[in-house]
């Protein structure tokens, strides 16, 4: 059966809540966790998600929501799932081959939409290197880039550097006919070009830590 947006946002609500704690959201938090106006809105939208066999209730306690049946495994698979495709490292060399829709890349990443939001546009890139480290972004880090039309001041993007042939992963600056490319580490200067040897390839919108680093 169909889900309005709503009912789609709960359902992925109360999912999302279960994988971290273990157990359901109460009403309340499911009313604060999505930013509805009040708790009847709430009910209303379970008991639509009741009806239509994507939710159990069981109205007699205060987390008494379960997730059930073949309806909502479909809509897990379809809705929640995302994959991203991983597209290599970012690192001086060779353009990062950013897909361009012609081509399925292979492997993908697959992600809860919740952690990515909007995948329209999405790819992965692999970090190498420690230059940008004080943005909390490290050696071996996954990078979800999205292409976007506009770059503003401040965004870390991935760029390709049309002379001398490289790519890098850096905070990007207007400065006149100059662009900065400024690292976040402190071992490291920054990178002054004029803009028309700037290829940006993406914007960086989540980043995925790596807790185990590869041995230097």
């Amino acid at each position: 059966m169909t889900l309005s947006k709503r009912q789609q946002d709960i359902l992925e609500f109360v999912s999302e809540y279960w994988r971290q704690h273990r157990r359901p959201p109460t009403v309340r938090e499911i009313k604060e966790g999505l930013g509805l106006s009040s708790t009847s809105v709430v009910n209303h939208h379970l008991e639509a998600l009741a009806r239509k066999g994507y939710i159990e209730r069981d109205h007699g306690v205060s987390r008494g929501v379960k997730v059930v049946g073949a309806d909502y495994r479909r809509f897990l698979a379809e809705e929640i799932n995302v994959q991203v495709p991983f597209c290599g490292y970012i690192s001086a060399g060779q353009p990062v081959p950013v897909p361009d829709g012609s081509v399925a890349p292979d492997p993908y990443l697959e992600l809860t939409r919740a952690s990515v939001g909007d995948e329209k546009d999405l790819f992965a890139l692999q970090v190498r290197g420690d230059s940008m480290v004080d943005a909390l972004v490290g050696d071996g880090d996954i990078v979800l880039m999205k292409r976007v039309p506009d770059i503003n001041n401040g965004d870390m993007v991935a760029v390709w550097l049309k002379d001398p042939g490289e790519t890098t992963l850096k905070k990007f600056y207007r400065e006149g006919d100059l662009v900065r490319l400024q690292p976040a580490n402190p071992a490291y200067s920054p990178i002054y070009t004029h803009a028309a040897n700037v290829e940006i390839q993406g914007k960086v919108v989540v980043v995925i830590r790596q807790l185990a680093r590869r041995p230097v």
